[in-house]
């Protein structure tokens, strides 16, 4: 069982910091590759870049909590309840067709 994540690409789990704006401050963020590229995903799922989803992860979770005590946490937390969700969607019927016949 552990080889499935002991065998992982080293890359996924390398840390990278990326810059940007929110609110007018700029600020660094530091996530593993992984987490960027989910974050990547759900930009692009929700038509929007990177950049804005971040953004607008911060606004709404200051505006429901006040505070944010760590954000890149908050951030890993929401990619895999993103992959939880993800992963738990019915499969399309069409789809279900098609690998069938």
């Amino acid at each position: 069982m552990c080889e499935l994540y002991v065998k992982a690409d080293p890359i996924l789990y390398e840390s990278r910091s990326r810059s940007l704006r929110i609110r007018g401050v700029v600020t660094t963020l530091r996530l593993e590759n992984q987490f960027w590229q989910i974050l990547q995903e759900i930009a692009e799922v929700d038509g929007m870049t990177t950049n804005q989803l971040i953004t607008k992860l911060y606004d709404e979770i200051m505006e429901l909590r006040g505070e944010v005590v760590n954000f890149a946490s908050f951030l890993r937390v929401s990619c895999t309840r993103y992959l939880t969700q993800r992963e738990a969607r019915p499969v399309p019927l069409s789809v279900v067709r098609s690998s069938v016949g």
